[in-house]
């Protein structure tokens, strides 16, 4: 049988490269072999994002980018994390068994909490209980779906450590009922390097967001730091945030070839003239879907409550099975 990979992406801001190869392109791979269930996850959005504009806008923004990467819905189950009431009924229900010092272990709260008292604020000054709970609600996205396998990055493996935590307190007092999930990690692109050598991430502003037109994508390529080597000298491929980049939208006869180039001597010019042609061919399609579905939001709409209605169809059983175990009677 094949097994269940739950992905779901926040709608914070645009996506860029380190979003499409941490967590949207494994999870597309993963699908070709396994049954596939994506999400936008507004809601868990909901810590950061408190403005109805930017969060329709970020939402429609999302889903438009699984589409334009290759998702598609007639083959998974693809969804509005809002529009499936059954996943907030069940995170609730997961609440009253999860220990608060289970949440206070969470890195996410534990990073704010460090910050704070390293400058001498009150300990949780800018925690929401949205973001301390953050961890519950993701394990009933994770398991009311019983999902076999959730692509994370490093960072996110403990949130699905919680989820496995939660589901293993529940099935010992009412016996088996959850799945418990696994994590994949991608080793090779886990951590994606931005413009300046650092995680790409949008707190570092060093992103490149994935569907820019040619003439800024190739400007953000050409401020992609590079050493002082010169043209004729050798560089290590594995080393270099360039070569990084071009292996996540080249050919294996490409990367071959290239890696040959950096040994034996490229210039950084010349070397981000290929990136950019690479990425800029490979973008090329996906950016035309892209724009096609945020000018014809009606379709997104029609998509995404047909997700719903599957996904609805999907989780009844388990969440029915577990009000009864409770004795909540439906």
């Amino acid at each position: 049988m094949k097994n269940t990979v739950l992905t779901g992406i926040k709608p914070t801001g645009r996506i860029h490269l380190g979003n499409y190869i941490g967590a949207i392109k494994p999870a597309l791979e993963l699908a070709k072999h396994e049954e596939p269930v994506y999400f936008v996850a507004d809601y868990h959005g909901l810590t950061k994002i408190q403005d109805a504009k930017q969060m329709k806008e970020l939402s429609y923004g999302i889903a438009a980018t699984w589409l334009a990467l290759g998702l598609d819905p007639q083959k998974s189950i693809f969804y509005r994390q809002s529009d499936v009431p059954e996943i907030f009924e069940l995170s609730w229900i997961l609440a009253c068994f999860s220990s608060k010092g289970l949440m206070n272990r969470a890195h996410a709260y534990k990073a704010i909490v460090d910050q704070n008292r390293e400058t001498g604020r009150e300990q949780d000054d800018g925690v929401n209980m949205g973001l301390f709970t953050y961890p519950i609600l993701m394990a009933s996205d994770i398991l009311l779906f019983q999902s076999d396998l959730v692509p994370v990055g490093k960072d996110q493996i403990q949130h699905v450590e919680i989820a496995r935590d939660l589901a293993e307190t529940f099935n010992r007092q009412f016996g088996e009922t959850f799945k418990l999930p696994d994590y994949v990690v991608e080793e090779e692109s886990a951590v994606l390097p931005g413009l300046d050598g650092r995680k790409m991430s949008k707190s570092y502003n060093n992103t490149i967001p994935i569907f820019e037109e040619p003439d800024k994508l190739k400007k953000l390529i050409n401020r992609i730091k590079t050493d002082s080597t010169e043209p004729h000298e050798a560089k290590d491929p594995d080393e270099s945030i360039v070569f990084a980049l071009y292996r996540e939208f080249a050919s294996e006869d490409e990367i071959a070839t290239m890696r040959e180039r950096f040994e034996t001597g490229i210039g950084w010019g010349e070397a981000k003239r290929e990136l950019f042609d690479v990425m800029n061919l490979a973008l090329r399609e996906p950016r035309r879907k892209y724009k096609y579905y945020m000018e014809n939001l009606e379709e997104l709409d029609r998509i995404l409550a047909e997700g719903a209605g599957k996904a609805r169809a999907k989780v009844m059983p388990l969440l029915t099975d577990v009000k009864r175990k409770l004795g909540i009677y439906v």
